[in-house]
């Protein structure tokens, strides 16, 4: 399998770099979503990731790469902060809640699945105090640049460049609790994210409602049902601040996915899905308790002609 790392590749190049018949890349790695929350002139910002952009954009590929190549659906790697941070909610009380959201989102849509280190784990950016603790060169540089220049003050700029570091991906997997969480009995290059005794692997593992287990409910479910893998794509409410929902199409069958990436109740009309059944959720219950979306709400249901009737 052949993938192409292809910063500022636009959706009619990707059409020539990858096909699915085997003569170019199969598939094609590009950026344009991981942009959506960056500053007016520079990457740096503390902004959330805009929901109408970024389904407008994900719809865009999903749509133009159909029948012609295939996509590749990632929000986290080596050089991106953690997506909980950037698109959902890192406080106690929503971080598992959102990062389940995010993966229902993007793992039932069109293409391959990336998983990167800790993702699973639904890590969050770390903790930076001061410049010292970046090791990243391009957020030195930024951070000492900009504010030699006289474009920002060191108060503007700190949060800016902490926020979109790309160290936040690359600290330490942790573990355990134990010292270094189990990482290292020396001294890492980058400190630990401080949460680690609260976020590590150990607790993830020993709990079945955790992020964890509910990747990998998700990876089995693609390997289950062919409609997550070909099903044809179409967004629904594409201007709701909100929601990000959409069916795929395969036969006789619908899949429809419903994501609530707010901290507030949302409603929804599942009328048409009432006896659809329940792939997965991150919260318990049936179609009927959903029609309020709860905070940071996913379902994804499946219907066919025969549960129609």
């Amino acid at each position: 399998m052949t993938v192409g790392e292809t910063a500022g590749v636009t959706l009619e190049e990707a059409r020539k770099y990858a096909n699915t018949d085997g003569s170019e890349l199969n598939m094609v790695f590009q950026f344009e979503h991981m942009n959506l929350d960056s500053g007016e002139k520079f990457k740096w910002s503390t902004k959330h990731i805009p929901l109408v952009p970024l389904k407008e954009n994900l719809t865009k590929w999903q749509l133009g790469l159909d029948d012609v190549a295939w996509n590749s659906l990632y929000f986290c790697n080596h050089d991106q902060p953690r997506i909980v941070s950037r698109l959902g909610d890192d406080s106690d009380e929503f971080r598992e809640l959102s990062a389940k959201c995010i993966a229902t989102c993007l793992h039932m849509m069109q293409g391959t699945p990336y998983v990167y280190q800790g993702e699973e784990l639904g890590m969050t950016n770390t903790v930076f105090n001061s410049v010292d603790d970046f090791r990243d060169l391009e957020s030195v540089n930024a951070y000492r640049e900009l504010i030699e220049s006289g474009l920002y003050t060191k108060e503007d700029m700190f949060p800016k460049i902490a926020h979109k570091s790309r160290d936040n991906a690359r600290t330490p997997m942790p573990w355990d609790t134990s010292e270094n969480a189990g990482f290292t009995t020396g001294t890492p290059w980058l400190a630990l994210n401080p949460n680690y005794n609260k976020i590590n692997v150990a607790d993830q593992l020993k709990r079945e409602d955790s992020v964890f287990h509910y990747y990998q409910k998700l990876i089995k479910l693609r390997k289950e049902y062919e409609i997550i893998v070909y099903g044809k794509y179409e967004l629904l409410l594409p201007d709701d601040e909100h929601i990000f929902a959409y069916v795929r199409t395969l036969g006789n069958q619908k899949l429809l996915v419903v994501c609530n990436f707010s901290k507030t109740e949302q409603k929804f009309d599942f009328t048409d899905y009432e006896n659809a059944k329940v792939l997965i959720s991150n919260y318990d219950g049936n179609i009927s308790e959903k029609a309020t979306l709860k905070p940071y709400s996913a379902i994804a249901l499946l219907l066919d002609d025969a549960q129609k009737m």
